[in-house]
């Protein structure tokens, strides 16, 4: 969300004579904790009960995707309680003027190409030209139609790289997930320092079968792949539930 104020496109919106709100699945304190920690100039809405997706699907303005799943994945990596009484939903992008002529509008579809939505959002200058080319053609231009191939804000990272950072996250235990919690630092530094424990992990390996009975390691190291596979395949299958929002 910083990247629309630090690109100014707040301002561009508020100059033509619009206004810009975030709205999240959590509850409204964790949307004024992340409000005041990312410094952001606009409204958070808290909104765990999903009533404004709702409406959007209802008057046909934006359908967004939601996680149905078990939310003991995100608990991990969370030192709040994950609370989603409906699940969490998935991101989106809706522009629209007083008239409810649509300017723009995206939705993340979750897919293994996105990390089940985890990454992979329009970039704010390119919303904020879309909206402006609607502006410039008029009302005569009725509504926007759904993007389905914006300018995202980086590529997801390779599946396995991904996993492997999940993995390092949870210091090899299990993996743990990149949840945003108050005061931490955001999601790629998180992302960066968790691979950089990978190096001293797999020196550990090299000097246990330099330094002790190599039977002993090998079973170690099969025994810890085995419980790796089967959490990610178990997390992963918990969080792979979606559906979208129609009631």
């Amino acid at each position: 969300m910083r990247g629309y104020i630090d690109s100014g496109v707040v301002d561009k919106v508020r100059a033509a004579g619009g206004e810009v709100y975030a709205i999240t699945s959590e509850p409204q304190y964790l949307a004024d904790q992340a409000h005041e920690h990312w410094n952001l100039n606009f409204e958070n809405i808290g909104d765990p009960h999903q009533e404004i997706p709702r409406i959007c699907n209802e008057r046909d303005w934006l359908t967004l995707y939601a996680n149905r799943g078990d939310t003991e994945f995100l608990q991990r990596g969370a030192d709040w309680t994950v609370e989603h009484p409906k699940g969490f939903f998935q991101p989106g992008v809706l522009a629209i003027t007083q008239s409810s002529r649509i300017l723009y509008r995206w939705r993340s579809v979750p897919s293994h190409a996105n990390l089940n939505g985890t990454v992979a959002r329009p970039t704010a200058e390119y919303v904020w030209r879309s909206i402006d080319d609607s502006l410039l053609a008029g009302e005569t231009s009725g509504d926007a139609p759904h993007d389905d191939d914006p300018e995202i804000d980086s590529p997801p990272p390779p599946r396995i790289v991904f996993m492997a950072a999940l993995i390092a996250n949870g210091w090899f235990l299990g993996a743990k997930s990149f949840a945003y919690s108050p005061g931490a630092e955001s999601t790629p530094v998180r992302f960066r320092k968790a691979f950089r424990r990978w190096p001293p992990f797999g020196l550990l390996w090299v000097l246990g079968f330099a330094l002790l009975p190599k039977i002993w390691v090998l079973t170690g190291l099969v025994l810890w792949l085995a419980w790796i596979v089967i959490d990610i395949r178990a997390t992963w299958g918990r969080m792979d539930i979606q559906e979208e929002i129609n009631e």
